[in-house]
């Protein structure tokens, strides 16, 4: 399926009337890692509309940090230098299953006036659909590309899933509105859920250091570092690189990020057997200076994903002057037109040939036109402003 691209968010700031409270519900929150992109975008929202003027955030999650009973938060309870509060209820079984959750909710659904509710197949989801409806307030609910990944691609297929969903319907408040990452998330997800609003508001990135700062090799230097950073799944399209990384001979790539054991010990058995098993290094996650610093040491950036709403490890090699090759399976066509990327169909052969076309290329130019990109387009004053205007407009407070 092709993706229709990222745009930018254009939106006028409304004046503030009275101070607003958010109550963000969601199933895992920084520094739970683990869970990847989402756990960061979760972040930035809450980060940024906690500094816009008059509203006050607060945010209700489990002490989930991994999928083992004993990967868990510390924190009971923290400040986030933003400003606002974030509750850990104890994980007591599966990904997010938190009975002390469910007993805060409805407290902490009476005193909001919104609730931003995160993720959809998940524990918290209906209890805080069903709170909200009894209390007549309104949500923001960010489904977080499930809802779409559901429908395009196959592996994600569910009978349980679609129940799901249509629970959800019922219980979503007649004020809730979807907020999508992308037109393409956009559309999907409205086919899915019919009835409820549809809002696109893409996530911000962090532009970090100076352009100077990050160095790509020259045109035709050896060997091309490749660089895949992301939960290590069959939805990412590992394999798929792995097999393209056979028929470019002068590179090298590096997967960072957690992935099943039997799904990493797969992916490492087909490097062997595609010839490529000493030119790929597996470093399992990475977090703060070394992700950063993981960056700093590509070339290239590949993410050959079967489905993505957004897509944030894209925005962040951008951010980093990196260089970018994804596929029509995400909404990033903007960075073959702006030439700072390539954006080719989810087969290991169109990623190969990418990769070897850009071999050659003036990396260097071409991340930092990405940069750009990611500077005008991507700040977090825009998103957070959005956000906050959508919550505001929700609750009829402007």
């Amino acid at each position: 399926m092709r993706s229709a691209a990222i745009t930018p968010t254009k939106i006028e700031e409304p004046a503030v009337s009275a101070p607003l409270r958010v109550l963000h519900v969601t199933p895992t929150f920084y520094p739970a890692t683990y869970w990847g992109g989402p756990i960061f975008s979760t972040r930035a929202v809450c980060d940024g509309v906690a500094g816009e003027p008059g509203i006050a955030v607060r945010v209700l999650t489990t002490d989930a940090a991994g999928p083992r009973p004993s990967d868990r938060v510390a924190e009971r309870r923290t400040t986030f230098p933003a400003g606002y509060d974030v509750i850990y209820a104890r994980r007591v079984a599966g990904r997010d299953v938190a009975p002390g959750l469910l007993a805060r909710l409805l407290p902490a659904v009476a005193k909001a006036d919104i609730v931003h509710l995160t993720a959809t197949y998940s524990f918290p989801t209906l209890p805080t659909l069903a709170a909200c409806r009894a209390l007549g307030k309104p949500v923001v609910w960010s489904p977080r590309g499930a809802i779409q990944a559901r429908l395009e691609w196959s592996e994600a297929v569910s009978g349980a899933k679609v129940r799901f969903e249509q629970a959800a319907r019922m219980l979503a408040p007649q004020r809730t509105v979807l907020h999508v990452t992308a037109p393409v998330e956009a559309e999907l997800t409205a086919r899915a859920m019919p009835g409820l609003t549809v809002e696109t508001i893409p996530n911000s990135v962090e532009i970090p250091g100076t352009p100077s700062t990050f160095p790509r090799s020259a045109p035709g230097a050896r060997p091309l570092r490749l660089m895949f950073l992301s939960r290590v799944h069959e939805k990412k399209g590992c394999d798929l690189l792995i097999e393209a990384l056979a028929g470019v001979p002068d590179a090298t790539l590096d997967i960072y990020g957690y992935g099943e054991p039997d799904y990493v010990a797969a992916l490492r058995q087909r490097a062997g057997t595609c010839g490529v098993a000493d030119r790929v290094t597996f470093h399992g996650h990475v977090d703060g200076a070394a992700r950063d610093a993981a960056y700093r040491a590509a070339d290239l950036f590949v993410l050959p994903s079967h489905s993505e709403n957004f897509g944030n490890v894209i925005a962040e090699a951008l951010a980093f002057a990196v260089p970018v090759v994804t596929t029509t399976a995400t909404p990033w066509e903007e960075i073959a037109r702006r030439g700072c990327g390539a954006w080719v169909a989810p087969e290991a052969g169109a990623v190969r040939d990418a990769i070897a076309r850009l071999t050659d290329a003036d990396l260097a130019a071409m991340g930092q036109r990405g940069r750009a990109f990611m500077e005008a387009a991507f700040s977090s004053t825009v998103t957070a402003r959005a956000m906050a205007a959508l919550y505001r407009r929700l609750a009829g407070s402007c």
